[in-house]
């Protein structure tokens, strides 16, 4: 959805993701940071900046705490003064991940380029939340993100053992054309070293226009796995990659996807009215992702002046569809079509203008006063069958939500561009809150891009359960590490370094482990790992070892997203070029 004026981008992260526009340019609104060398370097100890909530006090209506100053810094964790603060010293902050640079969606992602130092931020208060910021910040790019929405493709399950120990005499594997048959061509298989996974299957992308295409959405059922691709829906048996049915063709480009399917697998599509440049993001399709049937459809109607729906964004929230726009929302019954309720402007100038969903909870971020003295964001929690607002947080002014990296529990990933600082805040089910991350690190999950959307879900390479946050760490080469954060305290628990010498970012959640992806090197496949959450050992036990020989193909899927389930893992493409010098790859899947 579009933001009003002067509103910072959409672009959000831990420690700002790696983005991957599908175009050159910065996204509107999208903040452009100075070259490093003129980055603001502030050291700590520097005063603090006040947060993203109202400060208070101190706790529970307490005289405030002395600040740091002129007391004695305490050494942190890793070397670096500590900075005092409300519930005691809290670590101080290293550098976030690279910001929201345009990168071509040919180039592979580059690491951290980001020239700020990023502030962190502690809280004070207990019944209403104050946030105080110290340092120099970042700003945020890349789902999963919130609610784990790569951890909700297809069912649960005990993690699987790795692959066969059979070596490749499979016969020959389809490379795909976007049909899903059975061609014969090169065998992906073929050289296969025991211990090594099947390549189960491979499709290419059906074409795109030269100015390129939006293939958003994977879903995976028990039966199928289905994606979109430019006008087109396409669906694949997820054991041999057979067409499970006939692809859906849209008359125009898709534009919006519910990014998780309900729990009966339904999804609904938008697409465009029309191709000229007047076209909007208004028409929705609803689908069973296991038979291809087309349910109920609706035109998404046009909000107030200045609320358009060029551009869309579609949230599951139990069986509740909300659509935004870009300063207003409208719920539907996802299984019927009806209406359920408008979330309009309220209060003074407050404008709806993203929205996140889970299976119990709907939250809404909302710009109010734009322009004005008291211009903030609210966030609130609202009831996904009535729109009855449960909770409303206030933020300071300067502060926006940029990603909501779960829903259950909240964890909202915060930035001020005034001030070149960030938070990550878990805020409780009641709306108060609960702690902020803690720890001095990089982290770095992928989250989406888009030119005109803040997109709060758009973000994978991070999980959640109950108590604790699993956030992967930036490396520019070699290894990394996946961090377990504490969401009671904000404090690390754990971390354990990836078995190869690339990075590794978590998928789910899956029968009380952490499913992790490690990413592929120049000479071997990527592996899907388990690591144990619980308890002192946290090593990872290997589920999946790709193959060596299929190595490119799995490190060419630049903009991509990826699934585990049943024991497969999937891997597909986000963005398609319309490069018509190669078919582009689409959908590749790994198992026993």
């Amino acid at each position: 959805m579009t933001q009003p004026p002067d509103q910072p981008s959409a672009q959000g992260g831990f420690g700002p993701p790696q983005d991957q526009p599908p175009s050159g340019g910065p996204g509107f609104g999208a903040p452009v940071p100075p070259p490093p060398s003129q980055a603001p370097q502030p050291g700590y100890g520097a005063p603090q900046q006040p947060g993203p909530y109202a400060q208070q006090p101190g706790p529970y209506g307490q005289p405030p705490q002395a600040g740091p100053y002129g007391q004695p810094p305490q050494a942190g964790p890793y070397g670096r003064p500590q900075q005092p603060g409300p519930y005691g010293a809290q670590p101080g902050y290293g550098y976030p991940p690279q910001p929201p640079y345009p990168i071509g969606p040919d180039a592979p992602s580059a690491g951290s380029r980001n020239p700020f130092k990023r502030r962190p931020a502690l809280v004070a208060g207990a019944a209403v939340v104050a946030l105080l910021v110290v340092g120099a910040v970042v700003v945020a790019l890349t789902s999963g993100g919130g609610d784990d929405q790569a951890g909700k493709n297809g069912k649960g399950g005990k993690p699987v053992a790795s692959g066969s120990d059979s070596p490749g005499t499979d016969a020959p594997v389809n490379p795909g054309d976007g049909s899903g048959g059975n061609a014969e061509s090169q065998d992906l298989n073929a050289g296969r070293k025991p211990g090594e996974a099947k390549v189960l299957w491979y499709k290419e992308a059906p074409d795109a226009p030269a100015s390129g295409a939006d293939a958003p959405g994977m879903w995976i059922t028990g039966t199928t796995a289905v994606k979109a691709a430019y006008k087109e829906l396409v669906a694949y048996g997820v054991a041999d990659g057979k067409p499970a049915w006939d692809p859906i063709t849209f008359p125009q480009k898709i534009c919006a996807v519910t990014p998780v399917k309900s729990s009966d697998d339904k999804v609904v599509v938008a697409y465009m009215s029309g191709s000229s440049s007047r076209a909007k993001c208004n028409q929705l399709q609803q689908v069973d992702l296991n038979t291809g049937a087309k349910g109920w459809t609706a035109q998404v109607a046009d909000g107030a002046l200045f609320d358009s729906v060029i551009s869309v964004d579609l949230t599951l929230a139990g069986d509740t569809l909300m659509v935004g726009r870009s300063q207003s929302g409208t719920a539907y019954d996802l299984h019927s079509g009806k209406k359920l309720f408008d979330k309009k402007k309220y209060g003074t100038a407050c404008f709806p203008t993203a929205f996140a969903g889970g299976e119990r909870q709907l939250v809404s971020v909302a710009s109010c006063g734009a322009g004005g003295a008291d211009e903030h964001e609210e966030v609130q929690g609202l009831d996904p069958r009535t729109g009855n607002v449960r909770w409303t947080q206030k933020l300071d002014k300067g502060w926006s939500v940029q990603r909501a990296y779960s829903v259950d529990p909240l964890v909202l990933y915060l930035t001020n561009q005034a001030k070149n600082a960030w938070n990550i805040s878990t805020i409780k089910t009641d709306g108060t809150f609960r702690s902020e991350v803690g720890v001095d690190e990089d982290f770095a999950p992928e989250c989406g891009w888009a030119l005109l959307d803040r997109d709060l879900q758009g973000c994978e390479g991070v999980a959640a359960d109950a108590n604790t946050l699993y956030l992967p760490t930036k490396a520019t080469t070699g290894a990394n590490e996946i961090v377990a954060v504490d969401l009671s305290t904000g404090k690390e628990k754990w971390r354990v370094k990836s078995p190869a010498d690339s990075s590794m970012q978590p998928i789910r959640i899956e029968g009380g482990r952490l499913v992790a992806y490690v990413e592929p090197t120049y000479d071997t496949g990527g592996q899907v790992v388990s690591i144990p959450t619980t308890g002192t050992a946290h090593t990872p036990t290997k589920l999946l070892q790709n193959p060596q020989g299929t190595a490119r193909i799995e490190s060419g899927f630049f903009s991509k997203s990826i699934a585990w389930a049943d024991g497969r893992f999937y891997l597909s493409t986000t963005h398609l070029t319309g490069k018509d010098d190669a078919k582009e790859k689409l959908m590749l899947a790994f198992g026993k």
